[in-house]
């Protein structure tokens, strides 16, 4: 692959406007680039939980592979009509999802973000994603997307929970689940 961007700045943004990957210039308060950026974000927050998982060969590699597949998810929004994401990469997120959620005991109460530095980094990471979905789904109101996209969004941020979920009970340590009567003046 040769040099994509051998200049950084190119003053065509400065009319804030930014270019679609097909040649279209489009406001960059756009719902499609609200898309692409909420997209970005994720993958930002994903690769800083990648960061604390000293020692978790398999699941950073799996929140690498999700990068990966955000990174395609930004790239469906700035081709309008085009379709990467579908549904063999949401019945991988089932199946990582279903793996690492046999071994967590039944959910009986909600769980505050917290454990750890990495359940919570990982709760973050789900908050943002279940923000893009909010604004996928905004999207599809205003223009034609992959439905896979929509889907692939929501099942990640329950992979997201059920990840948070373990790394909260890792090393001995328990998750925080809310109580009722501490949040009683």
């Amino acid at each position: 692959m040769g040099n994509r961007l051998s200049k950084i700045y190119t003053r065509t943004g400065d009319d804030g406007s930014t270019g679609l990957a097909d040649g279209n210039r489009i406001a960059k308060n756009a719902q499609r680039v609200e898309a692409m950026g909420t997209a970005d974000e994720l993958n930002c927050h994903i690769g800083l939980l990648v960061e604390q998982l000293d020692g978790e060969e398999q699941l950073a590699d799996a929140m690498r592979r999700i990068q990966h597949h955000l990174f395609d998810l930004g790239g469906e929004f700035a081709i309008p009509g085009s379709r990467v994401i579908g549904e063999q990469h949401i019945q991988w997120l089932e199946d990582t999802m279903d793996g690492h959620n046999a071994d967590l005991p039944p959910l009986r109460n909600f769980v505050l973000p917290g454990g750890s530095m990495a359940a919570a980094q990982c709760h973050l990471a789900r908050a943002v994603c279940r923000r893009a979905e909010r604004v996928v789904v905004a999207l599809s109101h205003e223009d034609s997307i992959n439905p896979d996209a929509r889907h692939y969004l929501n099942r990640l941020s329950d992979l997201l929970f059920v990840v948070a979920r373990v790394l909260a009970r890792r090393n001995g340590r328990d998750e925080i689940l809310w109580e009722q009567q501490r949040s009683e003046i």
